[in-house]
C-alpha cells in the first residue's frame, strides 16, 4: 500500500504526462485490469491521468462499463447538482445504476456480457465487441423502465431520487443506442464545425428517431452539442426542423431542450461570477467563468434570434445584468486594491510637495497578494469584457492603473538612488512589486525594462 506521499507524487508526475501517453497509459493499464492483472495499481493510476484524459482525443479501451455508457455518455456530467436536469447524467450516478443491474435486476445476463465483451476486447474471443453492447442495450434498457413502472417509490428508496431519474434517462438512451451510436460515428469528438453535410445527416437520424422513438429524437442536438467544439452550433438543428429562427417557438418544444441546456450553463457560470466575495477570490477561475459566459451568451444571441419578450431573452437579459453589475463593482474596485500596494505620500514639510513613494514600510505580502489578484482580472477579461457588458468599466479601471503605475515606476527608479540602505532596501521591493506588475499590464519586455532601469540606478 502506498503511502499518502507516494500516492501524490504519483498524481503529480502522471498528471504532468502529455495528453498522448497518457492516452497510450491508460489504455495499457486498463486492458492489464480486464486481463485481471494483479501487480499494477489500477485505481490509483487512472485517478492521477484523468485529468490529462479530459483533454486527450485519442480512443479509450473498450471496457464493459464504458461499452455500456456509450449511448449516454455524451449526457455525463461532473458538476453538482441540487436537482435533476433533464439532459444531464451525473457520472457518479453510473457506478450505482451499473451495480443495480448487475447484482439485482439481471445479473446473469450483464455477468455474460461483460465476460464476451471483455474476451472480445483482449482479442481472447472472436466478435465485436460493440455488436455485443448493442445487443445488451434493449435488454438493460426494458429491465430498469420495467423497475421503474413497478416500483418507483422503491427504486427512488434504493437508488435515491436522483440517480434514479438518472437511471430512467440512461434506460430511455439505451433503448435507441444502435441510432445513436451511428450520430457519433458522423460526429466525432470536438468536430470543428457542423457544416451543411452533417447537419443533413442528423436531420435524417432526427426524422428517423421521431418515427421510432419520439421521446429520444429530441437528444439529437443534445448529443450534436457536447461533441461539436463550438456547441451553440447545434441549434442550428432545431431551427432547421423548426424552420424558425426565433426562440419563442423553439423554447416551448422539445427541440428547445439543447438551448435550455446551454442557458443553463449560462446560468451557473452567471451564478459563480455573482457569488464571488471580494477580494479573496481565484482570478483564473473566475476568468474561466466570464470567459465562458461571454462566448456562450454572445454565440446563443448569434445563432437564435433571442427576442427579450421570450423565455430565453428574458433569462438571458437577467444574467447579463446580474454579470454585468458584479464585474462593473470589481473593475471600481481594482485600481484601489491594486494602487494600495503601491502607497504614495505627499512629500514636503507640510504635505505640500509632489507625490513620491510612502517607504516608511516595506510591502504588504498580503497586499502584493491581493494586487497581483486583481491585476490579473482586468487585463485577462479584455477580450470579454464587452460581451458580458462591462467593457467601458473595464477600460477605465485599466487607464487609471496603467497611468499610475507609470508615474509610481518613475518614481521608484529615484528612490533606488539613495544613500539610505533601508531606504534603499524597501524601495527594491516595491521596485519588485511594480515590475510583476508591468508584466501583467504591458509586457515582459516592459517588467524587464523597468529592472534594468533600477539597476542602473542603483550602479549609478
Amino acid at each position: 500500500m502506498l503511502s499518502p506521499d507516494k500516492i501524490n507524487l504519483l498524481h503529480a508526475f502522471l498528471g504532468a504526462l502529455p495528453p498522448h501517453l497518457a492516452n497510450r497509459l491508460a489504455k495499457a493499464v486498463e486492458i492489464d485490469r480486464l486481463a485481471e492483472g494483479k501487480t499494477l495499481p489500477h485505481d490509483l493510476i487512472l485517478a492521477g491521468l484523468r485529468p490529462v484524459l479530459r483533454e486527450a482525443s485519442g480512443e479509450r479501451t473498450l471496457t464493459p462499463l464504458r461499452l455500456f455508457c456509450l449511448p449516454f455518455e455524451d449526457l455525463l456530467s461532473s458538476e453538482p447538482r441540487k436537482e435533476k436536469q433533464k439532459g444531464r447524467i451525473a457520472r457518479e450516478s453510473v457506478a450505482v445504476v451499473w451495480k443495480w443491474l448487475g447484482e439485482t435486476l439481471i445479473p446473469e445476463a450483464t455477468q455474460a456480457y461483460v465476460k464476451d465483451t471483455r474476451d472480445m476486447t483482449l482479442a481472447v474471443k472472436p466478435g465485436d465487441p460493440k455488436a455485443r453492447a448493442q445487443q445488451f442495450w434493449p435488454e438493460a434498457s426494458f429491465v430498469i423502465r420495467s423497475a421503474l413502472t413497478a416500483d418507483r417509490d422503491g427504486v427512488q428508496a434504493k437508488l435515491g431520487n436522483l440517480v434514479a431519474a438518472d437511471a430512467e434517462e440512461m434506460a430511455l438512451l439505451l433503448s435507441a443506442g444502435s441510432q445513436i451510436l451511428e450520430i457519433q460515428e458522423r460526429l466525432p469528438r470536438l468536430t470543428p464545425s457542423l457544416n451543411d453535410a452533417l447537419l443533413w445527416a442528423l436531420r435524417d437520424s432526427y426524422d428517423r428517431l421521431a418515427a421510432s422513438a419520439p421521446d429520444v429524437a429530441a437528444y439529437v442536438a443534445v448529443i450534436a452539442m457536447n461533441r461539436l467544439a463550438r456547441p451553440w452550433e447545434a441549434l442550428k438543428l432545431p431551427l432547421l426542423i423548426s424552420r424558425r429562427t426565433e426562440d419563442t417557438l423553439i423554447a416551448s418544444t422539445d427541440m428547445g431542450l439543447a438551448g435550455e441546456l446551454l442557458l443553463n450553463d449560462m446560468a451557473m457560470h452567471a451564478e459563480a461570477i455573482r457569488s464571488i466575495r471580494q477580494p479573496w477570490f481565484d482570478s483564473e477561475d473566475l476568468l474561466s467563468h466570464i470567459s465562458q459566459f461571454a462566448v456562450l451568451s454572445s454565440a446563443v444571441v448569434k445563432e437564435v434570434e433571442i427576442r427579450r419578450d421570450g423565455r430565453w431573452g428574458q433569462r438571458l437579459m437577467k444574467d447579463r445584468t446580474g454579470v454585468a453589475d458584479a464585474m462593473k463593482n470589481m473593475m471600481e474596485k481594482a485600481p484601489r486594491e491594486i494602487l494600495g500596494a503601491l502607497p504614495m505620500q505627499k512629500s514636503g514639510t507640510y504635505g505640500g510637495g509632489p507625490r513620491e513613494p510612502d517607504l516608511s514600510h516595506f510591502p504588504d505580502p498580503e497586499k502584493v497578494e491581493r494586487a497581483l489578484r486583481y491585476a490579473k482580472l482586468v487585463v485577462g477579461c479584455l477580450n470579454f469584457a464587452s460581451a458580458a457588458s462591462f467593457g467601458a468599466a473595464q477600460k477605465t479601471a485599466a487607464e487609471e492603473i496603467e497611468r499610475e503605475l507609470q508615474v509610481y515606476g518613475d518614481e521608484i527608479v529615484k528612490e533606488i538612488a539613495t544613500p539610505d540602505l533601508e531606504r534603499r532596501a524597501r524601495a527594491e521591493q516595491y521596485l519588485s512589486v511594480v515590475a510583476d506588475l508591468y508584466g501583467i499590464f504591458f509586457s515582459g519586455e516592459e517588467a524587464e525594462f523597468m529592472k534594468r532601469r533600477g539597476r542602473a540606478a542603483l550602479a549609478a
